[in-house]
């Protein structure tokens, strides 16, 4: 098996679900030239030191976009080599996320990463009306995590940005997992539509806009996978609970991806996993112009933001793959 990390920070244990997962993205990366990303506010170690890692294995070229003098006392504390990147200054967090979305209207950059700054100001002059980032579809983020007790990579949305989605948002939301799905070539997803029960209960919104979503997804309004809900999370991820409980279900017990209800549930349910099992994770923002590299600054330089390096690389580049191939 080839290691995730090649260079000087080989990281260990790489029979790891999450390692099998890691490769399977990094294998998408050996034909394509690094992303140009603009790293937004790298003012601590972990985020300065994923960029000057993620650069050594040529998943990205770095552009450090914030206080210089922040950054160069991290290299200088970390003894990380940022010579030969460029650093565009600014005064201050704020101004660095404003910047990189410049940068990303001017095409100087393909894709943006967080730093150590709150989502909310990374986001902001991103999701701006008149000057951000924003497509038609609306932004979602998607983890991608492997339990060792399932039997393959999970995606999880949306834990991150959108905090109480209404219908026309949750339709959004599970297009732009499927496509992510889709577009990483790993065939058609079966996507769970969690609640807290599988039935429909007119006291609980979130059953129906599962069943809604469910009969979207059947007349064509949701495609490239195969939906169903609303599904409670056993019986999503576990045959034998779906068989107790009679549901016949494409997707019980088989699903690739975990619609959550709001952010509040998908946020606790990603960190339940990742503190008490110890369960790594790729992410990504969609949605946007360019791909956003969205990691916690909790996380640790390592595993999950190298992975998410190697996750915005495969979508940048085989959009642009989609985007130039000649309609016949």
């Amino acid at each position: 098996m080839v290691p995730f990390h090649k260079g000087e920070v080989m990281i260990q244990n790489t029979h790891s679900p999450f390692m099998d997962c890691c490769n399977r993205l990094l294998e998408l990366r050996d034909s394509y030239p690094p992303l140009k990303t603009a790293v937004v506010h790298p003012a601590d170690a972990a985020s300065l030191g994923s960029a000057v890692d993620a650069a050594k294995e040529q998943l990205i070229i770095p552009v450090l976009v914030g206080n210089a003098d922040k950054i160069w006392s991290v290299a200088k504390a970390e003894k990380l080599d940022i010579s030969k990147f460029e650093l565009v200054a600014t005064e201050h967090s704020h101004a660095a996320a404003e910047k990189a979305v410049e940068l990303a209207h001017t095409h100087q950059v393909e894709a943006l990463m967080k730093g150590k700054l709150h989502t909310q100001e990374f986001l902001q002059p991103i999701v701006a009306h008149d000057s951000g980032l924003r497509t038609s579809r609306r932004m979602s983020h998607v983890f991608i995590v492997a339990v060792p007790s399932y039997h393959k990579p999970l995606f999880i949305t949306d834990a991150a940005i959108n905090i109480v989605p209404n219908l026309d948002t949750k339709r959004d939301i599970i297009q732009n997992a499927i496509d992510l799905f889709v577009l990483l070539g790993w065939g058609t997803p079966k996507v769970a539509i969690l609640a807290a029960v599988e039935t429909v209960d007119a006291k609980m919104p979130s059953t129906l806009d599962a069943a809604a979503l469910t009969v979207m997804a059947a007349r064509g309004q949701i495609t490239g996978g195969i939906v169903d809900g609303p599904l409670a999370f056993d019986n999503a991820i576990s045959r034998e609970a779906a068989t107790a409980k009679n549901i016949i279900s494409n997707v019980a017990g088989d699903a690739d991806i975990l619609i959550v209800p709001d952010l509040e549930s998908g946020n606790m349910l990603y960190k339940q996993m990742r503190y008490l099992f110890g369960v790594e994770s790729a992410g990504i923002v969609l949605g946007a112009r360019v791909p956003l590299i969205l990691t916690s600054r909790a996380a640790e330089r390592g595993q999950t933001r190298l992975a998410s390096c190697a996750l915005a690389l495969a979508v940048a580049r085989r959009r642009q793959q989609e985007s130039s191939t000649p309609v016949c």
